[in-house]
């Protein structure tokens, strides 16, 4: 836990590659890039979020295969693959490919739940089996179980010059045991942790009803990070890794410090009350020098809970920025935190 005697153990960071609709290949260069730029500053780990049907990364596997030939140490992850989208044996195959092309760098991390715009996209993904597909936790399952080595086909031997397998190939005895699971709610962290996976969180909780957590984000995701550790077979060595936005301003110039300010006042309506029916709870976002932070995050209970943090990066900021935040993060923020940059 990283409490001011007990250092935070692994610092990674978090995008979704935006990009101009008219100009998809510079964006996608840029978040190479920035992945780069990670690995020289010694962060652990980086992360891409689907953005499906939008101007952001839609294929993060595609997108980390690339950084995997690009990069020799960090850590490359999905933050988090929503698999109702996917096809879990596709999917196995395609998260064992691309850990394989790394050196066994992956960290899948994925969610359930029914596609975002479901009613919108249905036809064009599942033409055939809308109505009848299972966007519940089973889909996790398969995915583990598929990726652990469970047959996959009932033919297992050689047609002609062509031999076939039962399991899915390549085969990575280990990769299932990195599988992180993203969630929200005291339901899904409980699910996880029963089922040994790690827990990713974020800036996002569902404001549970009924519970004596209240609407205070902190107190939401901390009972949330226990009811995890309670439920799975490691205890409180379970892993979990925290995801915030952190904006270090130390060698921000006036217009980035102006910028930043700006973005978290415009976002700091919704860390108040619960939003929508789903009663979703944001984190405030934290702006300032790396002292200030450092103390923001140690009052953090969830913070103290965990030794490892992903800091998510804004959407809509500019590639100096980016830049700034990062070296700040790997230079001032994190060497506060008890922080070491890694090393080739």
């Amino acid at each position: 836990m990283p409490t001011p005697d007990r250092p935070l153990r692994s610092l990674g960071f978090l995008t979704i590659g935006l990009f101009d609709e008219h100009r998809p290949a510079e964006g996608h260069e840029a978040t190479l890039r920035l992945i780069e730029l990670g690995e020289q500053l010694g962060f652990d780990s980086a992360w891409l979020r689907h953005r499906h049907l939008q101007y952001g990364i839609s294929s993060p596997l595609t997108v980390l295969a690339a950084a995997s030939q690009r990069t020799r140490r960090i850590a490359l992850g999905t933050a988090v693959t929503p698999l109702g989208w996917e096809n879990p044996l596709r999917y196995a195959e395609d998260l064992a490919t691309v850990d394989v092309l790394s050196g066994g760098r992956l960290n899948p991390g994925v969610s359930v739940g029914v596609p975002a715009h479901y009613e919108d996209v249905k036809d064009a993904l599942y033409p055939d089996s809308a109505d009848r597909e299972d966007f519940g936790y089973g889909r996790v399952e398969r995915l583990l179980g598929l990726l652990r080595g469970d047959p996959a086909s009932a033919f297992q031997g050689t047609e002609g010059i062509e031999s076939y397998s039962r399991h899915v190939q390549p085969h990575v005895p280990d990769l299932a045991g990195r599988v992180w699971y993203g969630g929200g709610s005291l339901r899904s962290a409980r699910w996880a942790g029963q089922h040994g996976l790690r827990l990713l969180t974020s800036n996002v909780v569902k404001a549970e009803t009924g519970t004596e957590t209240g609407t205070e984000f902190d107190a939401i995701q901390h009972a949330q990070i226990r009811a995890f550790r309670a439920a799975h077979p490691d205890g409180e060595r379970a892993r979990v890794s925290q995801g915030l936005v952190v904006l270090p301003t130390d060698s921000a110039t006036p217009t980035q410090r102006a910028k930043y300010r700006a973005y978290a006042a415009a976002r700091h309506a919704r860390t108040r009350t619960p939003q929508g029916p789903a009663r979703l709870l944001f984190a405030p976002d934290l702006v300032g020098g790396a002292d200030q932070l450092a103390e923001l995050l140690y009052a953090n209970a969830s913070f103290r809970e965990v030794d490892e943090v992903a800091i998510a990066l804004p959407f809509t900021f500019a590639p100096e920025d980016y830049t700034q935040i990062l070296t700040d993060l790997a230079t001032r923020l994190g060497p506060l935190l008890g922080w070491k940059p890694a090393s080739d």
